[in-house]
């Protein structure tokens, strides 16, 4: 009996995750030319992010995926942060594509370029790094001081989905992020995702419908700070992030 519902609880996992992808990709495809031609001009790629948030939009009401979100903080639209967040599962891209309302680039691993024509897209609207190379750090580094003159960044300070003991955070968060705030004076907005991981499951791939839940928090104000401050300014972010998500989990101690 308990193998018979695990099989239909997988069948419907299953079918459920393919009409979410169908909507995934019929509005991708269905978007994308209209985002291609706006991306070739620097004016108008503010214009294809929007495009791309109405995109995000509709796939999370299409996938009956709803949103709660707790602002201690309401970013103001006109205005340049850095946002960080926890990365836990595949999914917290798409959920601040639709979260941040702001002009915006997300500093992303460079391998995404490899995925047709999503790939594409993404390398002509974000700024992309290779990690294992230093250069490309470097690199990124320099673009990403660029780019926060004119918008605002999205960065996951984990470095990407590896941390082994969930809800922890892998420790120590990336400097980029930090760095890169402290030299052009920008605030940094810490952002808690808490249950994206149980949304859509890393080992199968599988998504479930639900409520995903967030919690915007105050900014770390970081004019009048220098690179001595750096350590400081880690701290809080990490622990503005973290400590909120254990206590949703019933935790009350970092590791």
């Amino acid at each position: 009996m308990k193998k018979r519902i695990s099989w239909l609880t997988k069948s419907i996992s299953f079918l459920y995750t393919l009409w979410a992808a169908f909507w995934f990709i019929f509005f991708f495809l269905l978007l994308y030319p209209v985002i291609f031609v706006l991306i070739h001009r620097v004016p108008w790629r503010k214009n294809a992010l929007q495009l791309i948030h109405i995109w995000g939009q509709l796939f999370f009401f299409f996938s009956f995926i709803r949103f709660d979100i707790r602002y201690d903080f309401k970013p103001k639209k006109d205005q340049i942060y850095v946002f960080c967040a926890n990365h836990f599962s595949y999914l917290d891209i798409p959920v601040l594509v639709v979260l941040i309302k702001n002009h915006f680039s997300f500093i992303g691993k460079s391998s995404i370029r490899k995925v047709p024509l999503f790939g594409y897209m993404y390398a002509k609207l974000h700024v992309l790094v290779d990690r294992d190379s230093k250069s490309s750090r470097a690199s990124s580094l320099i673009k990403s001081v660029r780019a926060l003159q004119a918008r605002s960044l999205a960065i996951f300070p984990e470095g990407g989905i590896t941390s082994k003991k969930f809800p922890y955070m892998s420790t120590p968060l990336m400097d980029g992020a930090f760095q890169m705030a402290i030299q052009q004076k920008v605030p940094i907005v810490p952002i808690s995702l808490f249950n994206n991981h149980m949304m859509l499951n890393g080992d199968n791939f599988l998504l479930r419908p639900g409520v995903i839940k967030v919690h915007v928090h105050s900014p770390i104000i970081t004019a009048g700070l220098t690179m001595e401050d750096l350590g400081i300014v880690r701290e809080k972010v990490y622990q503005s992030i973290q400590l909120p998500i254990l206590a949703h989990y019933s935790l009350d101690s970092l590791h």
